[in-house]
């Protein structure tokens, strides 16, 4: 494209097009196009260019990347052990979510251990950033605080400083004035994503970026933002409970299935050790329509609480509200239930839900979820005592989970004293610890028999 020619950007997908147009011919979104101008190319320069030495691959020094331990545990959980130098890591989440609180006390912690840090605020001011931090009991950190968007000026500020880990909120504030387009705008991101991301790169610093999402849940922005940074981590809760959940979706470095579970607190988020016990301690006693099941969150097992409510349907269809489940998988396991357990839902009205607002996605919920929904369509309670594991097959079977010993395990831990999965499992003697009583059963008939 001409420099200095103005074009429309798409800020959903990126699509480039010379005219305006309603309707994003790419990603099929409405009214998403700005206009934007390409910087004018500067003029050749007569200095000759410096010539990269490739190095064979056989002399290249097999050294592993060093961590370094932030002094959050559930942030090093979820990075794989801590952060690499040179890392550069992408947090995103709802607004008002903790992003911020949370690389605050990342960077403040970071800094008590002698590191030189800044935080790039672009968008509150320093005594805003102050306020924050006298809440969280910081503001005695030697933490180094920058309220700037230039681009220019971070990057002289970033060579001169030379600090030893960069923390930026966010990454949409920032702006380089040889751009003729707002803060925002997918050429703006790319430009100071592509800015910092080099700076980091050379001085071997881990760089922290906040990111926000869109309507839709999307990380703001280019795809390709998501494709320059080492990992992507997601921030996410209920905004009206205090849980909050930690998740990579994207770890150069490390596993993406670890999970990091805070609690928001007044005097900031706090780690949870024992989410299992959080999780579970509001569970109604006897209240039909409650089963517990086990899910594996990378190493870590979790008990969560499946909720179900079925009422009889009065007005057309039945209505199927799911949250926090895939409603595939749900839709499948009522199909099941009706099907091969006898069970009429056709005519009823289907609530699931799970309690503490973490999503479970593993096909290990599912006798659990139709142990709740049985339960609430009998009106008869499941025991206290008994947690559910297993996948629920299309002819109704119950198969066999992985890693099942660290799942009965935990159940023991948390006090159950009945496993109910499937009848292939194999006993495993040298588990350390109580392990609850197995309860094997063929099929979701026999399951709802032995209840």
């Amino acid at each position: 494209m001409p420099k200095g020619e103005t074009y429309f950007v798409c800020q959903s997908c990126g699509f480039q097009s010379l005219k305006w147009l309603g309707r994003c011919p790419d990603c099929q979104e409405w009214n998403t196009f700005l206009g934007e101008r390409t910087p004018r190319s500067p003029k050749p320069s007569s200095r000759a260019k410096p010539v990269a030495e490739p190095r064979r691959l056989a002399a290249i020094s097999p050294r592993g990347p060093s961590r370094w331990a932030t002094g959050v545990p559930e942030f090093d959980r979820v990075l794989g052990g801590g952060v690499v130098p040179g890392s550069i890591v992408l947090v995103a989440g709802d607004p008002g979510i903790g992003k911020s609180t949370l690389l605050l006390e990342v960077g403040a912690s970071l800094a008590s251990q002698n590191r030189a840090g800044l935080y790039l605020a672009g968008e509150e001011s320093l005594e805003q950033i102050r306020l924050r931090a006298e809440r969280l009991k910081l503001e005695d950190n030697s933490l180094a605080l920058l309220a700037e968007t230039d681009l220019h000026a971070i990057s002289a500020c970033l060579d001169g400083e030379q600090p030893e880990f960069v923390v930026v909120d966010s990454i949409q504030a920032l702006q380089d004035p040889d751009l003729e387009s707002i803060p925002g705008t997918i050429s703006q991101i790319r430009q100071a994503c592509a800015l910092l991301t080099e700076w980091a790169k050379r001085n071997g610093a881990p760089l922290f970026i906040i990111g926000h999402v869109t309507k839709s849940g999307a990380i703001a922005g280019p795809k390709t933002l998501e494709h320059l940074v080492d990992t992507v981590l997601y921030f996410e809760g209920e905004r009206h409970g205090n849980l909050r959940l930690l998740r990579a979706t994207k770890n150069r470095f490390g596993s993406t299935d670890e999970l990091g579970v805070f609690d928001m607190t007044a005097a900031g988020l706090l780690g949870v050790p024992d989410p299992s016990q959080a999780l579970l301690a509001e569970r109604p006693c006897n209240a039909p329509g409650s089963a517990v099941a086990c899910v594996l969150e990378g190493t870590r097992p979790l008990l969560v609480e499946i909720q179900a409510l079925v009422t009889p349907a009065h007005f057309g269809t039945p209505q199927r509200s799911v949250n926090c489940l895939d409603r595939g998988r749900a839709a499948l396991i009522l199909a099941v239930l009706e099907k091969r357990a006898g069970l009429g839902l056709a005519d009823h009205d289907v609530f699931l839900n799970v309690a503490g607002g973490v999503s479970v996605n593993e096909p290990a919920a599912d006798l659990a979820v139709a142990l709740a929904v049985a339960s609430s369509f009998r009106d008869r309670s499941v025991p206290e005592d008994l947690i559910a594991c297993g996948e629920l097959g299309l002819a109704g079977e119950i198969r066999t989970p992985t890693r099942l010993t660290r799942r009965s395990v935990e159940a023991g831990r948390m006090g159950f004293e009945r496993f109910m999965t499937s009848r292939h499992v194999k006993e495993d003697s040298g588990s350390a610890g109580k392990v609850p009583d197995i309860i094997p059963v063929r099929d979701i008939a026999e399951a709802l028999d032995c209840l």
